[in-house]
């Protein structure tokens, strides 16, 4: 069922009329984080089909309900992952679902809306792109491995830190990209595009699909310190097993062991 509201919603998305006038953008918090009617309309399509589906469930929305207690069956959806993308006509941008039950991550799907590639797992069953199933990366050595990572855009307080972070993962690895949706990255984490990934601050719908992705393909994802995470506002390092514990010692300064 997430997978036909992700669906959905994209179908929507890709024949909607972008609101190319920033006069039709609002923010939210930071000047630079965008948010349109496109947003809200796309969560509308998802929750619709969700509480269609399982009535008596929630949904955790980015747009429409940011705050709803958590408890039983909750969807967390983001309905546009890289909306500045999506206004920009950039075409990196994705639908997030993901259904915890009780505080646990137990399924998740992830639409790359252009693409229309659909990015699902479960937890035991596995992380699939379509019909293919996903494993991360194999690459050990850091100056192999491609990293993703996300701008501390919102505040400029982490950004100093940031900076000497991007500067240490930059100098010993193969390379850097930022895509400017959290969601697919994660899923490249997943599928072993990217070997590792780190952003200082996601929401819970940024992330929540991802993790279970990620974990489901073999991956590990934990904050900075190296504790295991589930869906909540904070920092993301992820990765295959070997780049993510190389990735935590690079971020924090630390000489590997």
């Amino acid at each position: 069922m997430a997978s036909a509201a992700a669906i959905r919603a994209g179908e929507y998305l890709r024949q909607v009329p972008r609101p190319r006038d920033p006069n039709g953008w609002a923010t939210k918090g930071a000047a630079n984080d965008f948010v349109t009617r496109c947003d809200a309309e796309a969560e509308a399509i998802i929750a619709e089909s969700l509480l269609a589906a399982e009535p008596g469930s929630q949904v955790l929305g980015e747009e429409l309900s940011p705050n709803v207690e958590r408890r039983g069956l909750v969807w967390i959806v983001d309905p546009i992952d890289g909306t500045t993308n999506f206004v920009h006509g950039f075409p990196h941008y994705a639908v997030s679902i993901a259904a915890e039950v009780e505080g646990v991550l137990e399924a998740g799907v992830v639409l790359a809306v252009e693409t229309t590639q659909l990015y699902r797992g479960w937890r035991g069953g596995g992380a699939w792109l379509n019909e293919r199933r996903l494993t991360v990366s194999t690459i050990a050595e850091p100056a192999h491995a491609l990293i993703g990572t996300g701008f501390p855009f919102k505040h400029s307080e982490p950004l100093a830190q940031y900076q000497a972070q991007f500067a240490r993962v930059a100098m010993a690895t193969s390379g850097i990209r930022r895509a400017g949706s959290a969601a697919l990255d994660l899923t490249w984490v997943a599928g072993g595009v990217f070997d590792g990934f780190w952003e200082s601050t996601l929401a819970p719908w940024d992330m929540a699909a991802g993790l279970l992705l990620i974990r489901e393909a073999g991956g590990v994802v934990t904050d900075f310190d190296g504790r295991e995470i589930g869906a909540t506002a904070g920092p993301v390092v992820a990765g295959n097993p070997a780049i993510h514990r190389w990735l935590l010692t690079a971020l924090n300064d630390r000489s590997p062991d």
